[in-house]
């Protein structure tokens, strides 16, 4: 895999392969054959280094796998994860890839938005963590960066939640707390729907209509309150307008969990290049996709490819905005060559063979998404004396034939838009001036 590229990594040296020695070709073949390739010395200093410095992924979706083939039943002889092979993850799959950290993807799909989005969420919350107590000698359940920094030092995978789509609160800040208080320590403001107070990746092909434009105020709001917590903002998944909004009203880098480069491959799920200067100055973190959608804009896609992005990335917003977010679990189509979670070290190899350092090399594997996660909790400790908002979203922003309106009755403190005579009366008011 180090060798693409026509063949820029030979197996020996060019002045090896010139000398003139006895038995010609033949004793260049032998030579040859005894030393180990260029790309197996890649690969084993990958591996060396990621001894150390495992791998932090930002988004995995084993537990929407566990909902879908076993309806979260753990405790099934075929759910057991040291044998499960019809998935891109199992335990020997993340001992093979040095896997050290997963943010696990607790997600619902946006047909759940208005109906049972909280209690889903919850239940693959819960899924997560009887992951961690069926197999504690694998996986630790953790919520803060030392409690990563511990899993490392005990061998085990720091296992992370991450909400995937903004829908999962069903726009309460309230739900927002307490999803934070049960363990999750990332939210995607929206996965492909728009919410109540966010646009999703949608509008920007013309797929779904624009209805704020980024945020409405309740979504800045909601981002204000995911500083406050500690909670990172993902911004996978959103429009270019709502990436703009959160990263001018967040106060905390934030994470695209897995995301590629518009600049490579010009899908709209990805980042395009303004995106990434302002990920560079807002010391934020790209963590790229493996999906082939996503890398080449086609139904495949290899190694080389992926290796591609991380190189964009790295060139238009610096070494220290490179992640991994492979996307595992929750995608159909993986490139050649990284077939599932156990082939981290094959892509590691690469990007050794393209010259990134090993502080480079490490910062991508783990060390950018600890700094991301520590300036986020550097921010939590400076706004530890700040109340939490308390003014609920205007209950007409809300859809859903099911709800009540509880508290909303009285008027009392409701985000409310003005009624709607009065809001064709203020944006009259410019016209009426100028004719009276």
């Amino acid at each position: 895999m180090c060798s693409h590229g026509g063949g820029r990594f030979p197996l020996v040296p060019s002045s090896t392969r010139q000398e003139k020695m006895p038995g010609g070709s033949v004793w260049v073949l032998v030579l040859a054959l005894a030393l180990p390739s260029t790309g197996q010395q890649y690969l084993e200093r990958a591996e060396s280094i990621m001894n150390s410095t495992p791998v932090i992924d930002g988004h995995n979706d084993l537990p929407w796998q566990l909902l879908q083939k076993f309806n979260n039943q753990l405790r099934l002889p075929e759910a057991n994860l040291t044998v499960l092979n019809d998935t891109h993850t199992n335990i020997p799959k993340l001992r093979q890839g040095r896997v050290g950290g997963q943010f696990w993807s607790v997600y619902v799909p946006c047909e759940t938005q208005d109906k049972d989005a909280v209690r889903r969420t919850l239940e693959q919350m819960d899924v997560v963590q009887r992951m961690c107590d069926l197999y504690p000698e694998t996986f630790a359940c953790v919520t803060d960066t030392i409690g990563i920094q511990q899993a490392f030092e005990s061998g085990k995978v720091a296992s992370l939640m991450g909400v995937e789509g903004g829908h999962s609160i069903d726009s309460s800040l309230g739900v927002l707390r307490s999803l934070y208080r049960l363990g999750a320590r990332y939210m995607t403001l929206t996965h492909s729907c728009n919410t109540p107070w966010a646009d999703n990746w949608l509008v920007d092909t013309k797929d779904d209509k624009p209805v704020h434009h980024g945020l409405s105020a309740f979504g800045k709001m909601v981002v204000q309150e995911m500083n406050r917590l500690g909670m990172i903002v993902d911004l996978a998944h959103v429009s270019v307008d709502t990436m703009k909004a959160v990263l001018n009203v967040s106060i905390a880098p934030v994470i695209f969990s897995h995301s590629s480069a518009y600049g490579i491959c010009p899908h709209r799920r990805n980042v395009p290049d303004d995106v990434l200067r302002l990920v560079a100055t807002t010391d934020s973190l790209v963590m790229v996709n493996f999906y082939n959608a996503y890398v080449t804009c086609s139904d495949k896609a290899n190694l080389s490819d992926v290796a591609d992005h991380l190189d964009y990335v790295k060139k238009m917003a610096g070494a220290k905005a490179v992640g991994f977010g492979g996307d595992y679990d929750g995608v159909t189509g993986v490139p050649t060559g990284l077939e599932d979670v156990s082939k981290y070290p094959a892509l590691v190899a690469e990007l050794l063979a393209r010259n990134w350092t090993e502080e480079e090399v490490e910062g991508a594997l783990a060390g950018n998404l600890l700094r991301v996660f520590s300036a986020v909790e550097e921010v939590k400790r400076s706004l530890q004396d700040t109340p939490p908002h308390e003014t609920p979203i205007a209950f007409e922003e809300l859809e859903g034939s099911c709800r009540t309106s509880y508290g909303y009755s009285n008027g009392a403190g409701a985000a409310q838009r003005p009624p709607a005579a009065l809001a064709l009366l203020l944006a009259l008011a410019p016209l009426l001036s100028v004719l009276f």
